[in-house]
């Protein structure tokens, strides 16, 4: 069983960027669709981008779209989401997720491994 761990949240500025990465342990990670979703105070976690095992299909809520960018290195276990042009609204904890179809990472009721979350806050 996959196992999940992110880093590199922290505090920017609007208008700045960070990189979030989502390191997986075990020899199946690339069998593993992934997805990384967020969770501000007050509200329901939600979908942020969703990857394909493979990498080849990736899927982006809109208020990303165009922003974000999910990207994965299966030689390193890992899964990435770049996020540039950021606002005060993205400001919450993301998780990453993975299961082995895609479709199941691109809701919150969907999966079943998830990582303890990084906090990201974006100031005006």
């Amino acid at each position: 069983q996959v196992q999940l761990v992110e880093f590199g949240g922290g505090l920017v500025q609007a208008g700045g960027s960070l990189r979030l990465s989502c390191a997986a342990s075990g020899r199946t990670f690339s069998s593993y669709a992934m997805g990384w979703f967020r969770q501000a105070p007050g509200k329901e976690r939600e979908f942020v981008a969703a990857i394909s095992s493979s990498g080849g299909t990736t899927y982006y809520a809109d208020s990303v779209k165009g922003r974000f960018t999910i990207s994965r290195d299966n030689a390193k276990n890992t899964v990435y989401l770049q996020m540039n042009s950021l606002k005060p609204e993205d400001t919450a904890v993301y998780y990453c997720a993975a299961s082995r179809a895609v479709e199941v990472v691109t809701t919150p009721a969907g999966p079943n491994l998830w990582g303890q979350g990084t906090q990201v806050t974006v100031s005006s």
